[in-house]
């Protein structure tokens, strides 16, 4: 197998996100030697931002519309979509779809194409040309590689400080890791690429995900000691003071490493693809890895993070506090880089019907599926529907013949439901109100309410999912309330809520609801309990917490909501276990009339899922036929 030359090309520095301060100034075809790459700081990180740049975006990784709800969560109208190939089972044809944020969907040629300098050349000029998962990462492992062979070994940043010094290791620690990791939620074990390959190689696939993920945790402990706090309390990170949110430091480094050790701990990877429990955790993996969570948790504590407030709430999602700049508030901690103007709106309305935000056509929905909203979304006593139903009569809440009534603040939150007002309008309350109901066998509705306008689209399940779109003085962006080009919604690969229910997870798997570890003071429950207070909800209930099984469950059920359209779910019913399962598979919508006279849970598709084939994607068929030791997962 042939590698890539050692001469290295340099693409103008990452930009981040919506800046326009590059650190190299080089010719973008410009091929120079290591010795002058790596000489100074500014031209090592130039090198190093190109990494940022191999960062899938999957929120906004196609030319048209971003179908990256890929579990139990999202239901689209187009079959021929790669949530619908998944739907099916086609697992080779998702790796072949050039709109999903899964397929290397580009060509070998590195270059900067139109106004974004982290693209690649790409023969379909109807994506997005950004670099697919696979590929991209395996450059992101060469060029971690390449800065540590440099670096470290060669001794070559001669003009440098040792802090400068540190914070390139750092990165290319974080990211040597980061980009196995991408590549094994997918993919499962895969092989750790820790030199730089020349010439023909062979490298077999590893026996178990346990051992990949401990050479990958080595990496991050590595980035933990060299990376920084903050980058504007640093000398090297004056260049872009104010502009440095975007870049790796310590906290995003403890909290990759607990992610890396509760997948590698959770039940599908213990498993090893022989068996599965969905209870059964590597407790030693929980105990790392709630200790590496313990790390950010205290920079918390610190102030360098904080949960959101339930007011602030949507500043983490897309208000973002000025035009161009980063959403994600004080839970930020990292997101992929680059994106345009066109793409971030498009992302963000992509739960709502193009008929009330656009006039033009051109994109699906992606519509919320009654079964993870019915499942997950529960009610304002705190408890789920499941156990709500289960109090005596007069105590319980959910009522089937009112099933919108009485439920958790976030189901309001971040959904439209039938009847909510998207634009009061001038002096009418019901100008432009949500119609969701169910018209006939074929076509479902949504009506603007007033006047002899009656404007019919498809409304695939019931609902519409509104996490990142803009609503301001009670007025949703539409295309009569044109506000969404203010702002920049942002899926965060991490963010500070989800630190704390990985944290919970690991440490319940591990010592239970209520026992804290020794290295931070918060048990599980406290953690879960954070969340539910933020929204006004009321703490888990005892009988939940006595029960092992029954709080996984709750914590569980809090993730989805939290994460609740922020693409973590595929790989945690995975993960989990549980994706194979008729409450996982089989995708529903609520159908009604529009008087709300009954109301109907209708089958959209059941999923073909089997374990252990469709837990995870199939390697293209020549990666596994170059050389002996590196077999196709099962089933493929």
């Amino acid at each position: 197998m042939k590698n890539y030359k050692l001469k290295i090309l340099i693409i103008l520095g990452l930009v981040f996100s919506f800046s326009c301060e590059d650190y190299l100034d080089v010719a973008p075809e410009s091929v120079i030697e290591e010795e002058d790459v790596f000489s100074t700081f500014k031209n090592a990180q130039g090198f190093v931002e190109e990494m940022y740049s191999l960062v899938v975006s999957y929120e906004q990784q196609t030319h048209t519309f971003q179908d990256f709800l890929l579990g139990d969560d999202g239901f689209v109208d187009r079959p021929t979509k790669a949530s619908g190939d998944i739907d099916a089972g086609r697992f080779n044809d998702v790796i072949r779809d050039n709109f999903c944020y899964l397929n290397n969907h580009y060509n070998s040629n590195y270059g900067s194409t139109g106004n974004n300098s982290a693209n690649v050349e790409n023969t379909n000029a109807f994506n997005r040309q950004r670099p697919g998962l696979y590929d991209g990462s395996l450059r992101g492992i060469r060029k971690a590689n390449i800065v540590i062979q440099n670096v470290e070994n060669r001794d070559l940043m001669v003009n440098a400080t040792q802090a400068e010094k540190n914070v390139i290791l750092g990165q290319a620690y974080f990211f040597r890791a980061f980009f196995h990791n991408e590549i094994m939620k997918f993919w499962g074990r895969y092989p750790y690429i820790d030199k730089v390959l020349i010439d023909e190689f062979e490298i077999p696939r590893p026996a178990t995900y346990k051992e990949v993920a401990l050479l990958a945790n080595e990496d991050y402990k590595k980035a933990v000691e060299l990376l920084p706090v903050d980058w504007d309390n640093e000398s090297y990170g004056q260049l872009t003071r104010g502009e440095n949110k975007g870049r790796l430091t310590k906290g995003t480094a403890y909290a990759f490493q607990g992610k890396n050790l509760l997948l590698a701990a959770s039940p599908l990877m213990k498993g090893n693809n022989q068996s599965i429990n969905t209870y059964d955790y590597d407790t030693e993996l929980c105990d790392m890895a709630v200790d590496a969570f313990a790390g950010i948790l205290k920079l918390a504590d610190q102030g360098r993070y904080a949960l959101a407030s339930w007011e602030n709430y949507d500043e983490v999602f897309w208000k973002s506090p000025a035009p161009g700049s980063w959403p994600g508030g004080t839970e930020f901690i990292f997101a992929a880089t680059g994106g345009s103007t066109v793409q971030a709106t498009r992302f963000m309305a992509s739960g709502v019907n193009r008929d009330i935000h656009t006039s033009s056509a051109g994109y699906e929905v992606i519509s919320p599926t009654h079964n993870f909203i019915h499942n997950n979304f529960g009610m304002a006593n705190g408890l789920s529907i499941e156990e709500d139903q289960k109090l005596p009569a007069g105590q319980r809440l959910f009522d089937e013949t009112k099933p919108f009534e009485n439920r958790d603040p976030r189901f309001y939150r971040w959904h439209i439901i039938d009847g909510d007002i998207i634009d009061p309008g001038a002096g009418d309350p019901n100008h432009v109100a949500a119609q969701l109901w169910f018209e006939s066998p074929t076509v479902k509705g949504f009506h603007r309410s007033t006047g002899a306008e009656n404007i019919k689209i498809v409304n695939n399940t019931g609902y519409m999912w509104t996490k990142f779109y803009p609503k301001v003085d009670d007025k949703y962006h539409s295309k009569w309330n044109p506000i969404i080009d203010q702002y920049v919604g942002v899926r965060m690969h991490m963010r500070l809520t989800d630190v704390y229910l990985m944290y919970a997870e690991a440490l319940h798997a591990s010592k239970g609801a209520t026992v804290a570890p020794g290295s931070y003071s918060l048990t599980a429950e406290g953690a879960i309990n954070l969340f539910r207070n933020r929204a006004g909800v009321p703490n888990v209930a005892p009988n939940i917490v006595a029960d092992k099984n029954k709080f996984m469950d709750e914590l569980r059920r809090e993730r989805a909501v939290e994460l609740s359209y922020e693409a973590h779910r595929w790989v945690d019913i995975r993960r989990w276990g549980l994706a194979h399962l008729d409450k996982y598979r089989r995708k529903l919508a609520l159908d009604f009339p529009q008087d709300r006279s009954s109301f109907t849970e209708t089958l959209l598709v059941d999923r073909i899922c089997e374990f252990p084939q469709h837990y995870w994607l199939p390697f293209p068929v020549e990666q596994t036929q170059i050389y002996e030791g590196f077999p196709q997962n099962p089933g493929w």
